[in-house]
């Protein structure tokens, strides 16, 4: 199956430019995508492509009045799976019997596609209709959310016609590339809600080495940092601080967003023997790695140009 989807994932039927939509139906679209994810029942095998490695895992989401359920198999590599009740999220590794218990991250994932407002993103992305397309067996429409400017990439996206539920989105660099898709190879839409599936596993953790991270909110500046320029277009969207169990040292992590894509900053005491500057790029990943302040370290990670990533760095002060 895998094959033949990430096959699939190569024809891209798209007409050059596409028609700008208008900001009021852009931002109906958008909210209309963003509902489908949080609101509609289905399930499917979701399949990530990115540096020329494959992933895939098995995805079902119901909703049941104002309660959201969400579980996630991974289906390569170690068996991990993650079960969701509104915000508290559990992750389990069987073979080593060892779960987490946390709240849910504020930064939502496919087939979830707003990080933050239709305003801010619309203010850094034009909305463009593609045309009529299909996938995973449903008739969809192709949308490119195109950046206005060089601080972030573009996004072909796929939805499906009658409900508006993302099934497929495209990373695309500036010359046009495909850096990563995360796409539904099988899509089963209107399953019936079982949130006993869920909810059964959350009680049930009899003889698992139960993990509970402590995440204290807190901002930039009340930890003596501060972005001394803004990096155009993003907001900060959260920013905690927790402990990091190899070496018990305290980490702050800010996340910013620019309403479609977002950047973690990580910043730790500097460990000279454990620490070493550089650069990487996975798909449309990039993290950046550097000393700063002389005493700390920072790490700034996201789907965003590596350009980006530097402009966060050399904008990071310390204050005290």
């Amino acid at each position: 199956m895998l094959v033949g989807a990430v096959a699939a994932f190569g024809a891209v039927p798209a007409r050059a430019g596409g028609d700008l939509v208008p900001a009021p139906q852009a931002r109906q679209w958008l909210q209309r995508v963003q509902t489908a994810a949080a609101q509609r029942n289905y399930q499917g095998t979701l399949v990530v492509t990115a540096a020329g490695s494959i992933s895939s895992s098995r995805i079902t989401h119901y909703c049941e009045g104002v309660q959201s359920y969400e579980r996630v198999d991974m289906l390569d590599g170690q068996p991990r799976r993650v079960l969701r009740m509104n915000d508290q999220m559990l992750t389990l590794w069987p073979a080593a019997k060892v779960a987490r218990i946390e709240q849910r991250e504020a930064i939502q994932s496919f087939p979830a596609l707003l990080k933050g407002s239709e305003e801010q993103l619309l203010d850094r992305y034009e909305l463009r209709a593609e045309g009529p397309s299909r996938l995973a067996g449903h008739e969809a429409t192709v949308y490119t959310l195109r950046p206005r400017d060089e601080h972030r990439f573009a996004q072909r996206l796929w939805t499906e016609q009658s409900t508006g539920l993302l099934l497929r989105a495209d990373v695309l660099a500036a010359d046009g590339r495909v850096l990563e898709t995360s796409a539904f190879s099988e899509l089963t839409l209107g399953v019936k809600a079982k949130p006993e599936s869920v909810n059964a596993a959350l009680k049930q953790l009899d003889g698992w080495r139960v993990l509970k991270p402590v995440y204290q909110r807190t901002e930039l500046e009340a930890e003596g940092w501060q972005l001394k320029v803004p990096v155009p277009g993003f907001r900060q969207a959260s920013c905690v601080k927790r402990q990091l169990e190899a070496t018990a040292a305290d980490v702050v992590q800010a996340v910013f967003t620019d309403g479609l894509t977002h950047v973690s900053l990580f910043i730790e005491p500097l460990q000279a023997d454990r620490h070493r500057p550089g650069g990487a790029t996975t798909g449309a990943t990039h993290t950046l790695m550097q000393p700063v302040g002389g005493s700390h370290w920072v790490t700034v990670m996201g789907d965003v140009p590596m350009a980006t990533l530097k402009q966060f760095a050399a904008a990071l002060e310390r204050r005290r």
